[in-house]
């Protein structure tokens, strides 16, 4: 964060600093773990459902803050606090005044249903080989995590690449108030959340908010594959620039194909030129988020060719999604287990079906609940469960109750013969996994963050010495 006394941060933050500390200088990152304090840091004493961060000011300052970001007077009134009224909201109103000062930052936000956190690191590391760049940590993307991203800019950042997520209406619109996006990016409207948004349709709303917020003269980055994304364009007064498959799309991908560990590669086209891509991504769904990337990019004002050799040296950043993992004994394990919905899911599975292949082994899915799919919960899993069926897999584990319905649908695909398996819980899926793989088999591990499905993954990989299969360093 840019240097600030708390006498400022108060006045940004709608607050007030307690007598004697006004001058007190905050010169470090705004933190809400007292773990993560570093000389010079803001402390938010944020109030949880386990902890309550006030009780943890005095060591927060002891460790070196130079200040608290409080909701009430602290136990001890000589440490330097800003007081007040909703430290939540303080924080919001902290980082877009902190914002406002960096007239030089262009903020890119990234929405939609699947995809975000991927398509957003794509976005980072694309924009760093143009000037240097912030961007959310792993999934940044609410009311608490976006602020934070903003307070980590400076003077030197020229791009603030933000996530944000929406568990409602009126959630996207907030954080375009807090952080105002230049350019916004929309990948797609799909079911998830569909328990708390009731259809698709409330989702294209609550999207759609971040197109809403842009400026004349910014750009609507739009997915020309989605209807309902596509839509949009008629709801922002912003430049539109679509990516997609679609042949009329201003930013495309051309002769796709896939190598045998499911890595795309591709000629990206666009109105400035072609070039090639070989992505170090799994999946097929991962070239629509390069795609987006690459629109963000172009508008940004790299070249083409640049572009394409920044996404093709692009790596994964963040934890359990698509983490491809070789064990000693030729078992390939594909941890996915970050979160997952409908449209999530099938994009895994076709992605480890086509490894499977490639490898001439056999396809398993390990399968927990997907969350928040309200009424439409039972029929969405079936659906999966024939996805597995039709897409060859030997084998599916669902684990836990709620995700029995994963069977039903693949024990209807009809002439499937894979075996269908139901446990309880995770070190069950372990063991019933581990009696059936064997070498150049392919296992995809996903579910909900609730169904904590990265822990078969684990499971599944605790022998030593296993490597990382595009041939990265062990772990």
């Amino acid at each position: 964060m840019i240097p600030l006394a708390l006498s400022q941060i108060a006045l940004l933050s709608g607050g007030k600093a307690t007598p004697g500390a006004e001058d007190a200088l905050v010169t470090g990152p705004v933190v809400i773990d007292s773990r993560a304090v570093v000389p010079g840091a803001l402390f938010v004493a944020l109030r949880g459902e386990r902890a309550d961060g006030h009780d943890f000011a005095a060591a927060a300052v002891a460790a070196g803050a130079a200040g608290v970001l409080a909701q009430r007077p602290l136990d001890d009134p000589a440490l330097p606090a800003v007081i007040v009224d909703d430290a939540v909201a303080a924080l919001g109103r902290l980082a877009g005044g902190v914002l406002a000062r960096l007239p030089q930052v262009t903020v890119v936000g990234v929405t939609g249903s699947a995809g975000k956190t991927s398509t957003k690191d794509l976005i980072a590391q694309v924009l760093r080989r143009h000037g240097p760049t912030v961007a959310a940590e792993g999934s940044f993307n609410n009311e608490i995590g976006h602020p934070l991203t903003v307070l980590r800019a400076d003077e030197q950042t020229r791009h603030l690449v933000l996530e944000m997520g929406a568990r409602g209406i009126g959630h996207v619109a907030y954080l375009c108030r807090v952080a105002p996006p230049r350019i916004g990016v929309v990948l797609n409207v799909g079911s998830a959340h569909l328990g708390e948004f009731g259809d698709r349709e409330a989702i294209a709303r609550a999207k759609g908010e971040l197109v809403e917020a842009l400026p004349a003269d910014g750009a609507a980055v739009l997915n020309a594959d989605d209807p309902l994304v596509r839509a949009m364009a008629a709801r922002t007064a912003a430049e539109v620039l679509t990516f997609g498959r679609a042949a009329d799309a201003d930013v495309r991908a051309a002769d796709e194909t896939l190598d045998a560990r499911g890595r795309p590669r591709f000629t990206l086209v666009t109105p400035r030129g072609s070039a090639p891509v070989e992505l170090r991504l799994h999946g097929r769904h991962a070239v629509g988020n390069a795609l987006a990337a690459a629109a963000v990019a172009l508008r940004a004002g790299m070249a083409v060719e640049a572009i394409a050799r920044a996404l093709s040296q692009a790596a994964p950043l963040s934890r359990w999604r698509m983490e491809v993992t070789e064990r000693p004994d030729g078992v390939t394990v594909v941890n996915d287990a970050y979160n997952a919905n409908p449209e999530s899911m099938r994009a895994a599975l076709e992605a480890v079906a086509h490894m499977a292949r490639a490898a001439g082994g056999r396809a398993f899915a390990a399968l927990g609940e997907m969350a928040e799919l309200g009424a439409r919960s039972v029929a969405e899993h079936e659906k999966i469960g024939q996805h597995v069926a039709r897409n060859g897999y030997a084998g599916l584990v669902a684990v836990g109750e709620a995700a029995a319905p994963l069977l039903d649908g693949a024990r209807q695909a009809g002439s499937w013969t894979g075996e269908c398996v139901q446990v309880d819980d995770v070190g069950a899926a372990v063991t019933a996994l581990s009696e059936r793989l064997r070498p150049r088999d392919v296992v995809l591990v996903k579910g909900s963050r609730v169904a904590g499905m990265e822990r078969v993954a684990q499971g599944l990989l605790a022998s030593a010495g296993e490597r990382k299969a595009d041939g990265g360093a062990a772990r």
